[in-house]
Order: structure tokens, then sequence, then C-alpha cells
């Protein structure tokens, strides 16, 4: 017989301290086998190691959403498919724990301990708890708890990253990295010129993580330059192709595509040689054609990060 009252003020009285609990681990599994519900369970810093949590036979774990775990223990815990969603994990023990398919959305994950964790399918959400939790800050004018939070929540991308690294996710810790630089961004002042390139950095390529955002980037920017040639014109030979009232429209558009190939090959540097850049179109293909060389480069890098993991 355990010693543990299976009553609910037992569970979810903050004030009990259950750290020293004995048998807490089995009252526990047999809580849970009871079918009885656990959400808001209070078991901060209780001794879990070991513990067995998996609902056999079902395809849904058990229900600990909004409980309590800070600093508690859970070693080699078998948590498949748990539910903790909005749960405190904060600085828990999870160090070899099964958390295949568990959902942790919402749950303060600051100072989680994850070390050979399986991490595989985990539900993590869109956004930390801190994340949401600064942009909510910003809202209220709170800045100095907005910049706290931040803080936070780049402590706890960058810990989710590093151990699904750790575990061979690159995919999922990709996602974090990208969250984490932006949260970083976020604490620089609004104007300075740090902050600026940080943006323009995940403008162009999602802090390396986006690769299409390198190409659309590219396509966009062909097709505006396309149209400044179709404006200020270019030469094939000695025909000057340019946008003019008095061609019919059909004319237009033959001469709007040959800009649009112009820009192209302005772009990636080929430069075949049949349609030239004279007056104002000359500075305007000199600058394509740089930033274009540049755009080809951080693409081939980009690609092949994402391609090596």
């Amino acid at each position: 017989m355990l010693d543990i009252p299976p009553e609910d003020d037992f569970w979810r009285d903050a004030k009990q301290d259950k750290s020293d609990a004995p048998e807490l681990t089995p009252a526990l599994e047999a809580r849970a086998r009871s079918g009885a519900p656990m959400r808001g369970f209070c078991l901060k810093k209780c001794r879990l190691a070991g513990l067995d949590l998996v609902h056999r036979g079902s395809a849904v774990g058990y229900d600990l959403s909004g409980s309590d775990l800070y600093r508690a223990d859970l070693r080699g815990a078998h948590l498949f498919a748990i539910n903790l969603r909005g749960a405190s994990l904060m600085k828990a023990d999870l160090r070899d724990a099964n958390l295949h398919c568990a959902d942790l959305r919402d749950a303060n994950l600051l100072g989680v301990k994850l070390d050979g964790a399986r991490l595989d399918n985990v539900v993590w959400g869109e956004q930390v708890q801190q994340e949401r939790q600064a942009r909510a800050a910003r809202k209220a004018g709170q800045r100095e708890l907005m910049f706290d939070l931040l803080q936070q929540a780049e402590e706890v991308y960058r810990n989710l990253r590093l151990h699904l690294e750790q575990a061979g996710l690159f995919e999922q810790a990709g996602r974090f990295f990208y969250r984490e630089m932006v949260m970083r961004r976020l604490q620089m002042p609004r104007w300075s010129g740090h902050r600026f390139f940080s943006w323009m950095v995940d403008l162009f390529c999602g802090y390396g993580e986006q690769p299409l955002r390198v190409v659309l980037f590219s396509v966009g920017f062909m097709l505006i330059f396309a149209l400044l040639y179709f404006l200020v014109g270019v030469y094939h030979g000695d025909v000057r192709l340019a946008f003019s009232p008095d061609q019919d429209v059909l004319t237009n558009l033959m001469e709007l595509a040959a800009c649009m190939y112009f820009s192209v090959v302005t772009f990636t540097t080929l430069g075949y040689g049949d349609i030239a850049p004279l007056g104002l179109s000359r500075p305007l293909a000199a600058f394509e054609a740089f930033v274009g060389s540049f755009t080809m480069a951080l693409f081939v890098v980009v690609f092949v990060k994402k391609m090596t993991r």
C-alpha cells in the first residue's frame, strides 16, 4: 500500500512539499492508470527518475498540462506522447528521458536539461512562452519586462537548438536558430546599424535557414530592374528598346520581355553582349551585376548549409 493519498488536494497543493515523499513515482504511475485527470499537478522538485507514464494501448498520452514541474528530477522518464502543454518545466532534469511525440506547446522550458533525451516529433508550437509574453509586454508598454523576456526567449531557443543538433534533428534546430536570432535582434536599439543589418540578413535569407527567400529576392530584384531598363532604355544594336506610348501593346510587351532577358543575364553576370546598356541604364546594370554576384554566392552558401545537414 502507498502512503500517498489519491485525492487531488495532495497533488495540486502548491504548499505541500512532495520532494521527499516516499514512493512518489509509483503513486503517480498508479494515479495515471486510474484515468482520473492530472492537469495542474504541483510536482516541483519531486524525485521522479525513471517515471513511466506511457499510456499503453492508446495513441494519446497522459495529460499533465498546466502542471508545475519546476526542478523536477525526471531523468530517464518514459513520457511518450505526454501532454505537458502550458506546464512549467523550468530547470527540470529530463536527461535521457523519452519525450517522443510529447506536446510541449506553451510550456516554460527555461533552463530545462535535455541531454540524451529523445525528442523526435515533439510538438513545440510556433513560439515559446517567453516570446509570446514579451510581445504582450511590448503592447502594454512594459519595456523593461519585454527585454527580460526576450533574453529568456533567446536562451530557451539556444538551449533547444543545441539539444536538437545533438539529437540529429537539424530541421527543428534550424527553426529554433532562426527564432534565437530574431530574439537577439529585437533586443538591439531600434534604429541601430546592427539591428538594420540583422534585419537585412533575415530579409535576404532568414539567417541562412530559408534559401527560398534568396530565390524570391532574386526574382523580385530582376523584375524591378527589367522595368527600370524598360523605362530608361537599352540598346540592341542600333535599336533602342524602351517603353513608348506611340508603340502598340504587342511591341511594348516584346521589348519588355527583351529588357527582362537583359536583366536576367546582367544579374547572373553572364553578359552575352547582344543587348547593351547606354546612358542611365549603365549605372543600373553595374549595380544589378554587383548585387547579382553577391546574391548568387549567398544562395550557394545557404543552400549548401541546408543540404549538408
